[in-house]
């Protein structure tokens, strides 16, 4: 009997080559999407769908759908005799834009309907089947994508606008709906280009059932939300975005995933995908399960995942969301509730190595795209190469800076001459890491308020700070990173159901904070000062950050050219300061190219609109200094217009 079981098994047709299989086992197949999951081929002169899922501790495994009235007995599927418990065959006749579910009996005799863990497209939520799909899209980005290839080896500069698709903006009088890919692909590029944004993030776009999870609780990872339109629709996106020269990134939890019955959890009726000891496969905080990798096959299935969102769709980078939440064994856990590594300590050494590999092969196969990291702690070489001892990633949110610089903004005033620390303390470690600077959702929620109600002041004192803030963070050594609403001044706090306070633009004080983003935008990309060493000591200079009693902060911000380099002066109360004297290295006139102050804004008007001549009056330890204005809670950029060279006489 197992022997006509076997020659039966060896007879079905497979995509599966012995190689896969090895690559498979040992953790290194980096592209699982083209092998398993449901494909539309042809075999044997026949059009049908060949099926392939892991489950090596089912009974049986069969497909069901439609096609077969869900009946599990029509469609089996057959476990391969190589060990790699993967089931598999072929049925003629099934379409593409079928549903199916894979009915799996554990070996212990739980019965399980599972949707398909490669599934390209997946039922819109409430609905849990998956969808067979084959992507048939044409794209249109090869221009973006050659310079993006040209530009891997120079810093560029970053800013990011943060957006949840379903929230964004809404059809309120289509019963309140979020737009689609396409509309998306019209309405949102062009916003976005307007502002003056370089990349877009989306939270998390692939499939998830609770849509208050903002898609962080995923169990389609291979599927784009249908929630908007199917795969090519969002393909249709990404390429509009390109075309109009910006990059997506794309939020990426390879952290955790629900306990949803369709999805990964308990898949074969085994802790498959989760670690089985819930001191390593629970995560207390968000009720959700964390991926054993530890497991070659799971770390395949993450690594696959990561590359075909790059490949695939041709995304420009992932952040890799809730990283220290990986990193610690211990994290989110009291005493006892978590296991010391093998070497007594705290730290996760597979989740480690995972994340090494992870990134090794990205920036192997695609040099020129990026990951991020969201990493809340002290953890060291995040953003430094593995051949280093770091984790490889490209970037890293500047949780600190974030912190401490909103808790600085709440601060009245008259008080910041206490608490000037808290701003100038980044400098500190800001190029200990490649830090993005992230004003993200998570600031913007669960009670939180938005950035406006942590500023200080009456309204127009708010407006200025909003400013402010802005101007400082585009001017501060790093990449930047805003989360939709905060370009305007959002007054309410995010609510995923509900599209952002778009009326508020028909407001002078919220017309000024986009025109502020727009224009701050347009110098931090145009100034090479700004992003050029971004992530290096060089690229940054203090003049003077002991004014505490006037809470006022100057520094330089500099490129390879002496001239490119930037004069960034930040004042932190509504206190205007006329003739406050600065040193200067360089004899010649300044310019004053932006200030946070200008009426277009919804500022005073308080602008240095003359030329700045320098004099031979020493300070700040310089030999010359230039003598300005400071704009009440503004910040002024000032530029060498033209140096004065001395020539000695008989020279």
């Amino acid at each position: 009997m197992a022997k006509k079981v076997k020659e039966q098994t060896e007879n079905v047709f497979s995509q599966l080559t012995d190689f896969d299989i090895h690559l498979f086992k040992n953790g290194k197949h980096y592209k699982l999407y083209e092998k398993l999951g449901a494909h539309v081929v042809s075999h044997n002169g026949q059009q049908g769908v060949y099926f392939a899922v892991w489950a090596p501790n089912a009974k049986s495994v069969s497909v069901i759908g439609n096609f077969n009235f869900w009946n599990n007995t029509e469609h089996p599927l057959y476990p391969r005799w190589d060990g790699s418990g993967i089931w598999e065959n072929f049925f003629p006749h099934i379409k593409k834009g079928e549903v199916y579910k894979y009915a799996i009996v554990s070996n212990t005799g739980e019965y399980l309907e599972k949707a398909d863990p490669f599934a390209r497209y997946a039922e819109i939520p409430p609905n849990t089947a998956s969808i067979i799909w084959n992507e048939t899209y044409s794209w249109n980005d090869k221009a973006w994508l050659q310079t993006r290839k040209e530009k891997t080896a120079k810093p560029q500069p970053y800013s990011v606008y943060e957006v949840h698709m379903g929230s964004w903006k809404r059809k309120v009088e289509e019963g309140n709906r979020s737009l689609s890919y396409k509309e998306h692909a019209v309405e949102l590029v062009q916003y976005v280009k307007e502002a003056g944004f370089t990349h877009v993030e989306f939270l998390p776009v692939m499939e998830h059932p609770f849509y208050g999870s903002w898609g962080y609780q995923i169990t389609g990872y291979f599927a784009p939300t249908s929630r908007y339109g199917n795969p090519e629709e969002f393909k249709f996106l990404v390429d509009a975005f390109h075309q109009a020269e910006i990059g997506v990134l794309l939020d990426w939890v390879p952290s955790h995933f629900p306990g949803d019955a369709h999805g990964l959890y308990n898949f074969d009726g085994t802790h498959l995908y989760e670690h089985a000891d819930p001191r390593k496969g629970f995560h207390p905080d968000w009720k959700s399960y964390i991926f054993n990798y530890g497991r070659n096959e799971v770390r395949s299935f993450l690594i696959s995942n990561a590359v075909f969102w790059i490949e695939q769709f041709h995304i420009d980078g992932l952040r890799v969301d809730a990283v220290a939440s990986m990193l610690y064994l211990d994290y989110s856990r009291k005493a006892g509730e978590w296991i010391p590594n093998q070497y007594g300590g705290r730290e996760n050494l597979e989740a480690i190595s995972f994340l090494k590999e992870l990134n090794e092969v990205v920036y192997a196969e695609f040099p020129d795209a990026i990951t991020i990291a969201e990493e809340s702690t002290a953890w060291p070489g995040v953003s430094r190469p593995t051949y280093l001892g770091g984790l490889g990633f490209g970037q890293k949110w500047m949780m600190g800076w974030m912190h401490d610089t909103l808790h600085f903004f709440k601060e009245d005033p008259v008080h910041r001459k206490y608490h000037m620390n808290e701003i100038t303390f980044s400098i500190m470690y800001a190029f200990t890491e490649n830090f993005m600077l992230p004003l993200s959702h998570d600031e913007v929620v669960h009670g939180k308020g938005p950035l406006m109600g942590r500023m200080s002041g009456d309204e127009w004192k708010r407006f200025a700070n909003l400013r402010l803030l802005y101007s400082y963070m585009f001017t501060h050594p790093g990449t930047k990173l805003l989360f939709m609403g905060g370009e305007f001044g959002q007054t309410s706090e995010w609510k995923h159901d509900i599209s952002l306070d778009w009326h508020l633009l028909q407001y002078d004080f919220h017309k000024g904070v986009l025109a502020l983003i727009q224009d701050i935008n347009t110098v931090y990309k145009t100034e090479p000062a700004l992003y050029r060493f971004a992530f290096e000591e060089r690229g940054f200079e203090w003049v003077d950050y002991n004014d505490r009693e006037n809470s006022v902060m100057v520094y330089m911000r500099k490129a390879e050219r002496k001239e490119d380099t930037l004069l960034v002066i930040c004042n932190f109360t509504p206190e205007v300061r006329h003739h406050y004297r600065i040193g200067v290295n360089t004899r010649g006139t300044w310019k004053e190219i932006f200030n946070s102050d200008n009426v277009k804004y919804g500022g005073s008007g308080l602008l240095n609109q003359t030329l700045l001549q320098t004099s031979p009056v020493r300070s700040h330890g310089r030999d010359y200094s230039i003598s300005v204005s400071l704009p009440p809670l503004g910040v002024s950029i000032i530029k060498l217009e033209q140096e004065l060279i001395e020539f000695e006489l008989g020279s």
